[in-house]
């Protein structure tokens, strides 16, 4: 089993490489790049500083700071004031960023549409079911929840 779980773990990178170049492709496509895009997505249903919006990415905050400082610069976003939080304000959607998020969503449904002809849904719900699980082991394996593997 340890065998087939390191074979699918290096499949799972493998697929994030590819799923990354496409991803560049599809927000290059619409004069942006992938990590303008996540932010971009990240902030579409409630504005979010650029702390959360990090936490919820999973990368550094000065990561999201100078991703969010250029969609700002370009008008696609905009610095709102944070009544929960003085010094850190809150990051939104301008209606050129709402557009733009649109135009990309839009092309990555038809590239998702393209990849997934002639797979049956359930084996997509299937894999999708089997990585939530994996990833919630993985997960209280972080948290320290359960027991760590021994050297």
């Amino acid at each position: 089993m340890a065998d087939e779980m390191a074979l699918l773990v290096a499949d799972i990178y493998e697929a994030a490489g590819l799923l990354r170049r496409s991803g560049e492709a599809i927000a290059g496509a619409e004069g942006q790049t992938q990590a303008r895009w996540q932010l971009l997505s990240v902030v579409s249903d409630s504005p979010r500083s650029v702390a959360q919006a990090a936490r919820r990415l999973g990368i550094t905050r000065q990561g999201v700071q100078r991703v969010a400082n250029d969609l700002v610069r370009e008008d696609l976003a905009v610095f709102r004031s944070n009544p929960d939080h003085r010094s850190s304000p809150l990051l939104s959607l301008t209606p050129a960023g709402q557009e733009t998020l649109q135009r990309i969503t839009t092309r990555a449904a038809q590239f998702h549409e393209m990849l997934t002809a002639g797979v049956p849904p359930n084996e997509i719900t299937a894999a999708r079911v089997l990585l939530h699980r994996l990833m919630e082991q993985m997960r209280q394996h972080e948290d320290g929840s359960e027991s760590r593997p021994t050297d």
